[in-house]
């Protein structure tokens, strides 16, 4: 097998003290007394990340229990969920769906409800683990509602970290909470990660597909359709999730993310184009050594690792076979046809609020890109210029995080190029 590609992963960047403190948010203690069946409960049941969740517990249904399920707004999947899992609660967050849902489970026994201070009551319920599966800023409260419950929180929802890192870290490290991350590239950092020697670590280096716009030029960009940006090569994801994959926002997240997950400065965080999204991501160490998870890119197997943690359960994934792959390639992105990136890490450096605005601005433009009323390359100018239009501010509530989320909403619907 060859590894081809320009990339030098020993080459470092010009010198900076770093940061050898990597005391992670997740207090990784053994949960070895989790009782079995655990007590689970998927928020954001009826996304792919949530219904892959379900799979694997279909599959093991004597070692699960399910306490509650929530969806957005598909109360039809959400009821069958329920059915065939049988849940305690279903909850739907749209409430014109609450009427739709009440009927699809009549006669079942099961709690309904509906809105967003329902999904946060039901993840104040007493679980063994959670599955926060929401995506975007609408997966906050809940996330966070079930960190302040203590317990396992097994996380898909990188916004909570961008939006609200400090204040989860503090909750976290009050509450007794363990995170776990289900973004492939975290865990494939979990999984390999010493965490008995932390300060032996040098850099982290993410993995990323590179999208479906890998090589493609600016002007051809510019005049993509929706459904050519949705087309990605490698996974299949969600629509918002896969444009922020074509856009390269998705890697620029995960570097807020695993800054906070993991205690590392933005400058021990690398980025690496690896189009056959074998390897899932990397870990440096002081000594040379760089120690890799691979796996076909499937979600079932982060999930898995999350879902049977400290244990490993069966997952029904292809397995890789590296005779047939053959070549593993890799490559620097582009910071001129993806700014996304170079926006991430400046928000990150600013701190206080700028994440919390790099990420509404980027769903509001992503759904205008989607609803074809700005372009493709539209979407992360709209977000600079949302960052460069709002003040810089500190955040010490939750509260505050929502006001800045909805202002830097607003503001990004003016700033929009229409």
């Amino acid at each position: 097998m060859s590894l081809g590609g320009s990339i030098q992963f020993g080459r470092r960047r010009p010198s900076k003290k770093r940061s050898r403190t990597l005391m992670t948010i997740s207090p990784l203690r053994h949960p070895a007394a989790l009782p079995e069946p655990r007590r689970i409960s998927v928020f954001g049941a009826t996304g792919s990340v949530g219904s892959s969740t379900l799979d694997l517990i279909g599959r093991s249904p004597e070692r699960y229990r399910i306490e509650a399920l929530t969806a957005c707004r598909n109360a039809g999947l959400l009821a069958e969920q329920a059915r065939r899992f049988g849940a305690r609660l279903a909850v739907i967050a749209d409430p014109g769906a609450y009427k739709a849902l009440r009927h699809a489970l009549s006669g079942t026994g099961i709690e309904i409800a509906a809105g967003p201070e329902a999904l946060v009551e039901a993840a104040e319920r007493s679980v063994d683990w959670t599955m926060a599966a929401i995506v975007g800023a609408a997966g906050v409260p809940a996330t966070m509602a079930a960190v302040r419950r203590g317990g396992v929180v097994a996380f898909a929802n990188k916004e909570t970290l961008v939006c609200a890192g400090e204040l989860m870290a503090r909750e976290i490290a009050r509450h007794g909470a363990t995170l776990l991350p289900v973004d492939s590239e975290h865990s494939a950092i979990f999984q390999v990660l010493d965490m008995r020697n932390r300060s032996s670590v040098d850099r982290i280096i993410l993995t990323a597909s590179g999208g479906p716009f890998r090589q493609a030029d600016l002007a051809s960009m510019r005049t993509v359709a929706p459904e050519a940006a949705l087309a990605h090569p490698t996974w299949q994801m969600g629509a918002k999730i896969s444009i922020d994959s074509a856009t390269m926002m998705n890697k620029g997240l995960e570097i807020i993310e695993a800054h906070y997950l993991f205690q590392l400065p933005e400058e021990s965080i690398e980025i690496v184009v690896h189009p056959q999204s074998v390897i899932h991501s990397m870990v440096a160490y002081v000594d040379g050594s760089i120690l890799a998870q691979l796996g076909t890119p499937d979600m079932r197997t982060p999930i898995a690792v999350a879902l049977a943690w400290p244990d490993r359960m069966a997952a029904p994934v292809e397995r890789l076979d590296l005779a047939r792959v053959q070549t593993l390639t890799f490559e620097e992105p582009d910071p001129v046809r993806f700014p996304a990136l170079r926006l991430a890490r400046e928000a990150l450096r600013a701190g206080g609020g700028a994440p919390t605005i790099l990420n509404a601005a980027n769903e509001v433009a992503v759904r205008l890109f989607l609803d074809r009323r700005i372009g493709f390359l539209d979407i992360v100018e709209t977000v600079e210029r949302t960052l460069q239009a709002m003040p810089h501010r500190t955040i010490e509530s939750l509260e505050q995080v929502f006001d800045l989320d909805s202002e830097a909403r607003r503001l990004a619907e003016q700033l929009a190029i229409r």
